[in-house]
Order: structure tokens, then C-alpha cells, then sequence
């Protein structure tokens, strides 16, 4: 029988963004006793490592832009001699990277990154602690709807009693199904990687973590660095002509991009050595590429794997996902989910909503929907792509009427000078009848930063007009936001949504 100590109204089960938000509301808001299970922190996940902060601050988001600020000095450097600056040389990179330029020691990055991981996983755990939140390290499975088992690391057993439980157990990379696929590395290794390789990069996929890794390989590394993928544009599901235009910007800034390959396998030929072996659509047959690492960034699936659930009856989508309703229930009274286990929109912030939508509706006493429209998301690429709202395909697919387009594309003032040719990329997407911006999208220096403040105009509701009346912040990038007077292109709607 679980001791008193052991009985709690919440019981969640994995400390990332998700987990932890829920947890902490539920207990500073609601005066619920929780607990929060998480595995032992480690920088590469597995069945036995995990950590307080969870993917995002671990090995996710937050290392992830780190080292894509550290490559961007590349790119500084080279802009900086427009600026006047003459940089020197210096010693030789630790790859053996030598030249009249600045050097990058990418093991110096890691260590760094590494020491701020490990300071945001204690502040995490910190908290829940500060919270209320008693923080039991090991691994979490569900014995019935009211009872978690949790496996500690020197192999002690206690079980959890709980009113209610909470599955925040996240994701987990994936890699595709081919021969040789032991050979390839994943985000958690890449971001973990003591010492870049000797040599070309493989990149497989076009997704988020793809085309941020190209970059950073390619700001920090001498070599060849190449994107593959099967597709014909990187970015699926972001709008078209933003996916163009981060393509141009990943081949003019060095990348070796190649649309429609299919890998077939990867051999291994010594350290540092491995051939990759692929199909290419476009006619070229089987191909062959000498490399000396390929990350696979295809792909990532919820992490329910050892948690008990069909043995306690929570139904899963055909994804493998938790399957929830509106308010994040679970087929099981009593059981819950949030974030990417449920693989509903697979951002740290959406995650952060739904942890306290949860709180509210199980603790507060009003069930409560997580609002996931108009949900800005951004690309870290180089230079990066944000978005909130409808792209211009999704537009014309959902809504009635003329959908007006407006286009921006010009060449940032500090190129002017630095001498870069890349362009920035703006759009406006509109419901004509109504006047309403259904989205906003942007390819370009700080497009991340701009495009937070648009996020709050549309989820108020703004109009075309209400944009064209805001005063701009001149010289600024984003004063074009509210200076497209000029309709580039008027498309009829196909679909019966009225606003």
C-alpha cells in the first residue's frame, strides 16, 4: 500500500516544458500535491536518460540556437571587411582549418553549450522544487488509471498513488529504415559532438532540424556540407514561396542541396569514412556520395514505449500518439496528456498551453481548450523564416472569396554595403472581403523577433487596413510589414469557410 508521503492529486510523468508548466500550476495555482517523474539528466536520450527541461532545453531547442548563433559569426565575418573591418588570421582551427580569416574551434562551442544545458537543467528542477513540486528522479509506467510505478536508477521500486496523471513524455528522433542506418547520427549526437568529422556532411531531410543543421554545419565547418531529401522543396507545410526562398538562401550560402534522393544505404569504410548510397528521382539512377558523417534528420514520433498504456487501455492514434480530446483526456478517466506525446502542434510554446490549459481544466474547475490558432512557429535557419496564421495554399483551400497577396522582396540595408546579395522576403496573405490578414510570413534577418509582434495582431484580429494605418519604425525591415500598399496577386478561393 503507497504511504501517505506517496499519495498525490497529480502525478506527472516527464519534466519538459509541458510537464513542468502543468505541474507547477497545478500546485502554485491550485494548491494540488504533484509530483513530476523524470529520468537522470543526460545531453543524449534513451530508455535510462533524460533530464529536468526536457528536449527543448536539453537537446532541442535551446543548444539548437546556440549553435546556430555560434555559426553565424561565419557570415558576420565576411560582411564585416564591407564595414571596414579588416580581421587577421590566426592559428589553426581544431579541424585543421587554417586560412587569413577568424578560426572556429567547435569543441570550444560544445563545452559552453554543454555548461548552460547543465545550469538550465538545474534551474528547472529548481522550479519545481520552488513550487511545490517534489521532483522524483527515474523512470515512470502507468500500473492502472491511479498508480505509477517508477523505477528508480539504483533499481528501487516505489508506486504512486494519484488522483490524476499526466503523460508529458514528449518525442524521440527517428531514423529511417535502411541498411547501415547504425552509421548515421541523430539531433541528440549532433548536438553532443565533441569534435566535427574530418570531412563532408551528409544531411538527410527538410524539415525544421534539417535545414538548421546545414547551417550550422556549414558556419562552422571547412567541408562539403550536403541536404538530401526526397522531396522538391525543403519545408513542407510552410508557405511555397517561402520554402523557395529558403532553398536559394541554403545554396548561396554554401550548402549542397539535392532534391529527390532516396537513400538506399550507408557503408562504412573506415573511421570517418562512409559511402552513401542513394536514389535520385530525377533520373539520374543510383548515385554514391563519400562522406564522413550523415545525420538523419527525419523525423520524430511520441515516446510511449515502456509506459504501460495499452495495458491500462489509453487508446493511441494512428501515429502512435496518445489520443486525446479538446481538453487533452485521455481514453482513460483520470489520465491526461500534453505536448509532442500527442503530436498535435509539436512546439515548445503550444506545449507550455496546453500544460496550463490542463491545470485549469483538471484543478480549476473550467474545462478549458488550448487555442491553437493563429500559432507563430519559426525555422533557425540562415537566415531564418517565421510564420503565424495561413499560409497562401492553406487560404485558398479553406476560405470563399478572392485571397489577396502581397509580396515583398528586397535586399536588407546592411547588405547594401557588406556587398551580400540575398534577398529578405516578406508576405501578407488576406481575406479581400473582410479585410482580414489571415497570415504573415517572413525569410529573413531577425524574421523571428518581427514576426512575435505579428502574432498579437492576428490573434486580435487585425485587418489589411488596420496594418496599412500602424506608423513604421524606419530604417527597419519591419516597417515593410505595414507599408505593402500594393496587391501582387489576387487568388479566388476554393473552399466554403466565410469570415
Amino acid at each position: 500500500m503507497a504511504t501517505l508521503d506517496d499519495q498525490y492529486d497529480l502525478v506527472t510523468i516527464g519534466a519538459g516544458s509541458g510537464g513542468v508548466r502543468a505541474s507547477r500550476f497545478a500546485a502554485t495555482l491550485y494548491g494540488a500535491k504533484v509530483a513530476c517523474v523524470e529520468l537522470p539528466f543526460g545531453f543524449i536520450s534513451s530508455e535510462s536518460v533524460g533530464g529536468a527541461g526536457g528536449t527543448c532545453v536539453i537537446r532541442g531547442c535551446v543548444p539548437k540556437k546556440l549553435l546556430v548563433y555560434g555559426a553565424a559569426f561565419a557570415e558576420e565575418f565576411t560582411d564585416a571587411r564591407g564595414f571596414g573591418w579588416a580581421l587577421g588570421g590566426g592559428a589553426a582551427a581544431a579541424d585543421g582549418a587554417t586560412g587569413n580569416g577568424p578560426v572556429h574551434d567547435w569543441s570550444s562551442l560544445i563545452k559552453l553549450k554543454n555548461k548552460e544545458i547543465q545550469r538550465l537543467n538545474t534551474t528547472y528542477g529548481n522550479i519545481l522544487k520552488n513550487s511545490g513540486v517534489t521532483l522524483i528522479e527515474g523512470r515512470g509506467r502507468i500500473l492502472d488509471a491511479t498508480t505509477v510505478e517508477v523505477a528508480a536508477p539504483d533499481g528501487a521500486v516505489r508506486h504512486l498513488r494519484a488522483k490524476n496523471i499526466l503523460l508529458a513524455t514528449g518525442g524521440v528522433a527517428t531514423k529511417i529504415p535502411i541498411e547501415g542506418a547504425e552509421h548515421a547520427i541523430m539531433s541528440d549526437n549532433a548536438l553532443a559532438l565533441e569534435a566535427l568529422p574530418p570531412g563532408p556532411i551528409a544531411v538527410l531531410g527538410a524539415g525544421y532540424i534539417a535545414t538548421e543543421f546545414a547551417g550550422i554545419f556549414r558556419g562552422t565547418h571547412h567541408y562539403p556540407v550536403h541536404l538530401m531529401f526526397r522531396g522538391d522543396k525543403v519545408l513542407r507545410g510552410f508557405d511555397t514561396e517561402c520554402r523557395d526562398q529558403v532553398q536559394t538562401n541554403l545554396v548561396a550560402r554554401g550548402v549542397h542541396v539535392h532534391p529527390g534522393c532516396q537513400p538506399t544505404r550507408i557503408e562504412k569504410k573506415g573511421e570517418h569514412q562512409l559511402v552513401l548510397h542513394y536514389r535520385d528521382s530525377r533520373g539520374a539512377g543510383e548515385q554514391q556520395l563519400e562522406v564522413a558523417m550523415v545525420m538523419m534528420a527525419t523525423g520524430r514520433k511520441p515516446r510511449v514505449e515502456g509506459l504501460g498504456l495499452e495495458a491500462v487501455g489509453v487508446a493511441l492514434d494512428s501515429s502512435g500518439a496518445v489520443q486525446v480530446d479538446e481538453y487533452s483526456r485521455t481514453s482513460v478517466p483520470g489520465i491526461w496528456a500534453v505536448g509532442d506525446v500527442t503530436n498535435r502542434i509539436n512546439l515548445t510554446p503550444v506545449a507550455l498551453m496546453e500544460g496550463m490549459a490542463f491545470a485549469k481544466s483538471a484543478f480549476g474547475g473550467e474545462l478549458t481548450k488550448p487555442d491553437y490558432r493563429n500559432v507563430a512557429s519559426a525555422v533557425f535557419c540562415q537566415p531564418p523564416l517565421a510564420t503565424v496564421g495561413y499560409t497562401e495554399e492553406q487560404a485558398v483551400r479553406e476560405f470563399s472569396g478572392d485571397i489577396d497577396v502581397y509580396v515583398s522582396r528586397f535586399r536588407p540595408m546592411k547588405y547594401t554595403i557588406s556587398g551580400r546579395d540575398e534577398k529578405t522576403l516578406m508576405k501578407l496573405v488576406v481575406h479581400a472581403e473582410s479585410d482580414k490578414v489571415l497570415g504573415c510570413h517572413m525569410v529573413g534577418p531577425d524574421a523571428p523577433e518581427i514576426m512575435q509582434g505579428l502574432a498579437v495582431a492576428l490573434k486580435c484580429g487585425a485587418t489589411k487596413a488596420q496594418f496599412d494605418a500602424t506608423v513604421g519604425i524606419h530604417p527597419t525591415a519591419a516597417e515593410e510589414f505595414v507599408t505593402m500598399r500594393t496587391r501582387t496577386r489576387t487568388v479566388p478561393g476554393t473552399g466554403a469557410s466565410k469570415l
